[in-house]
């Protein structure tokens, strides 16, 4: 059996309001419109999580919210600019079939790192931007199994390249 992770970053916050504590910051209006593209792309390659991880920041919640998909998320205060340490505990607890997760860099990039055996042949996964998605399987019937580098990258992308 086969479990997928869609790990995204954000997508691309507002600094209009430098005194807004950053967990309170907002998307921008071109992280507004990545968040949408990535949700069309998500639905377009069939890539639908039953199970949706978010920092419980605001702009990994609206980031979620733009990709319009069909799940309630459990928002984990856990995630918010968490390390890949904790971003694997995480996800040994979850429960679907295919989980997204929504966090933050540097632990986002470096979690995505850490779990795959091979990265994927792109050349902005190391520094994983805003928006960046990872979508890996793992070869296990249950999350609490994952271990660091068993995961194969199947499809990676950057919110630039769905701009139309």
């Amino acid at each position: 059996m086969t479990r997928r992770l869609i790990l995204m970053r954000h997508a691309k916050s507002s600094w209009a309001n430098p005194g807004q504590p950053d967990h309170a910051r907002p998307l921008n209006g071109r992280g507004r419109d990545s968040a949408v593209a990535l949700g069309d792309w998500l639905r377009g390659r069939g890539y639908l999580p039953e199970q949706a991880l978010v920092s419980s920041a605001r702009r990994t919640r609206d980031t979620f919210a733009g990709l319009a998909l069909p799940v309630t998320p459990v928002l984990d205060d856990g995630l918010y600019h968490a390390g890949s340490l904790r971003m694997l505990a995480t996800l040994r607890a979850a429960r679907g079939q295919t989980v997204l997760m929504i966090g933050h860099n540097p632990g986002i990039a470096e979690f995505a790192e850490v779990i795959v055996q091979a990265p994927p042949g792109h050349g902005r996964f190391a520094d994983y931007p805003t928006g960046a998605t990872l979508v890996a399987d793992f070869p296990i019937s249950a999350w609490d199994q994952i271990r660091p580098g068993m995961a194969s990258a199947v499809d990676f992308i950057i919110p630039r390249e769905l701009r139309r």
